[in-house]
């Protein structure tokens, strides 16, 4: 038979069960959640890059065109890039593919007049930047095609972006066509073949994957991607 235990026995028992669980939830706190999700969207499965609470595998530039950022953070579920003198930028640290995906997110201009998305992606070893809202707030393209910037080439178009406003940006990106949506329409379907892929030499430290902003603050959520057979459905 078991000896019974005294009452200050029993309450230093429970005293050290309370202090354990709360030592735990300090340390699972501290520890860094998994930044890769599996979520829905129109019934497909994609991988968040972005949890809504910290930065994770994002990282902040500091070189180059991107030594004075503003203030990176995560806030009310989204991701700020505050304005910075000139750039402020962010690059993923993570696996990410380099061809057939889709990649998906939302963003604002909270304030400024320039770009609030510029959004350097992978094509297979090479890379683009689909810019939103640069040159006076207006131009969308991609940079740079055979040397050309986004004002520059085939793919610049115009978009009269609100302040304040969300904007669902969809892209896909396969060996023979480059696809952005924009709140579900279709505006911009560039097919490379041999033409020649870069980024301005003022987005390089976005690469691979990389988000920036120009003398803007900018707004991100939703940021998540899927792999793509090699055919996707169109």
């Amino acid at each position: 038979m078991r000896p019974r235990m005294s009452l200050s026995g029993r309450l230093g028992a429970v005293l050290c069960a309370v202090l354990g669980a709360a030592a735990a939830a300090r340390a699972a706190e501290k520890a860094d959640p998994p930044t890769e999700k599996v979520i829905g969207i129109d019934g497909e499965k994609w991988t968040s890059l972005f949890d809504g609470k910290q930065l994770g595998k994002w990282e902040v530039l500091k070189k180059s065109f991107f030594d004075s950022p503003g203030k990176v953070q995560a806030e009310s579920d989204c991701l700020v890039l505050s304005s910075g003198q000139p750039a402020t930028g962010i690059r993923w640290s993570g696996e990410f593919p380099k061809i057939d995906y889709e990649l998906a997110l939302e963003a604002r201009r909270v304030e400024g007049n320039d770009f609030f998305c510029g959004l350097t992606f992978p094509v297979e070893d090479k890379a683009l930047t689909l810019i939103m809202g640069g040159w006076g707030g207006w131009l969308v393209g991609l940079s740079c095609l055979d040397g050309f910037k986004a004002d520059e080439n085939e793919t610049s178009t115009a978009i009269q972006f609100e302040q304040q406003r969300w904007y669902h940006v969809r892209l896909r990106v396969t060996k023979p066509k480059i696809t952005v949506w924009i709140d579900d329409k279709e505006t911009i379907v560039l097919e490379p073949g041999e033409r020649k892929l870069s980024v301005s030499w003022e987005m390089e430290p976005c690469q691979p994957l990389g988000v920036a902003t120009w003398y803007t603050t900018g707004s991100l959520r939703n940021i998540q991607y899927r792999t793509l057979d090699a055919q996707p459905k169109k």
